[in-house]
């Protein structure tokens, strides 16, 4: 196939591959998702983790008084956990808005800007990939960067929906494998 893409290509030499632009968008996603477990894993202290302890007691204990005579006191155990899980949420958004997180993910973005528009720079008139038909059939039209090559009939793929198509695939990809990281 990388023969079939080069004479469809002609002399055009680029020195990245669409599977190197599609690894590219997968460490910087992979890079997204791993700060985001960074940032969780993070936020579990002891204090935190002690609330939580609390919450889960004053639950049971609720749960436990059943009968109409001690409705009140369940209810004012169910208040009082209610309480402590806001207060719980508020403490873990403190921390979430930390501004090293926020630097990270700053800069983060900053990187996938560049290099996104470093790579549309780089592929703007030329074809990312030449693709068969039979594998775009239903999305060739819309992937196709001026149509079909009137050689051998491929799909020339440009720069913009191969990024696209590469940021979707990789997001779905490490969703389905997040829980294999081990953070």
């Amino acid at each position: 196939m990388t023969a079939e893409m080069d004479e469809t290509l002609g002399d055009v030499r680029r020195p990245l591959s669409p599977f190197t632009i599609l690894l590219i968008v997968v460490a910087l996603q992979f890079l997204d998702v791993l700060l985001e477990k960074l940032k969780k894993r993070g936020s579990t202290s002891s204090e935190e983790i002690k609330m939580r302890q609390e919450i889960n007691q004053l639950l049971q204990d609720a749960n436990s008084l059943s009968t109409p005579s001690t409705f009140a006191q369940a209810a004012k155990l169910r208040r009082s956990a209610v309480a402590k899980e806001k207060e719980l949420k508020k403490k873990q958004e403190e921390k979430n808005n930390d501004k090293k997180w926020s630097l990270y993910e700053k800069v983060l973005l900053v990187s996938k800007a560049l290099l996104y528009t470093g790579l549309c720079w780089q592929f703007w008139s030329t074809p990312v990939a030449a693709v068969p038909p039979h594998l775009l059939q239903p999305f060739g039209r819309f992937l196709a960067w001026r149509g079909a090559d009137a050689t051998n009939g491929n799909y020339m793929v440009g720069i913009i929906p191969w990024l696209v198509l590469t940021s979707r695939v990789s997001k779905f990809l490490l969703q389905r494998f997040s829980k294999f990281i081990p953070f």
